[in-house]
C-alpha cells in the first residue's frame, strides 16, 4: 500500500492514504487545487508529487 503527499517549493504536505485524498486536500499548502466542474487536479508550478510505500513510512 502506498501514500501520497503533494510538495511545493515551501511547504511539504501530509502524508494521505489514496491519491484523490492528496490532490482534495492539496490546495492547502498552496500545491494546487481539484476542480469540482472537471473533477480534474491541477497542480501549480514546482509542485511534486512523492509516493511512498507505507510498510517504510516512519511515525
Amino acid at each position: 500500500m502506498s501514500k501520497y503527499r503533494f510538495i511545493t517549493p515551501h511547504r511539504t504536505g501530509k502524508w494521505y492514504p489514496d491519491l484523490s485524498l492528496a490532490k482534495r486536500f492539496a490546495n492547502v499548502i498552496g500545491a494546487g487545487f481539484l476542480d469540482s466542474r472537471s473533477g480534474q487536479f491541477v497542480a501549480y508550478p514546482g509542485t511534486k508529487l512523492e509516493v511512498a510505500d507505507a510498510s517504510s513510512q516512519t511515525a
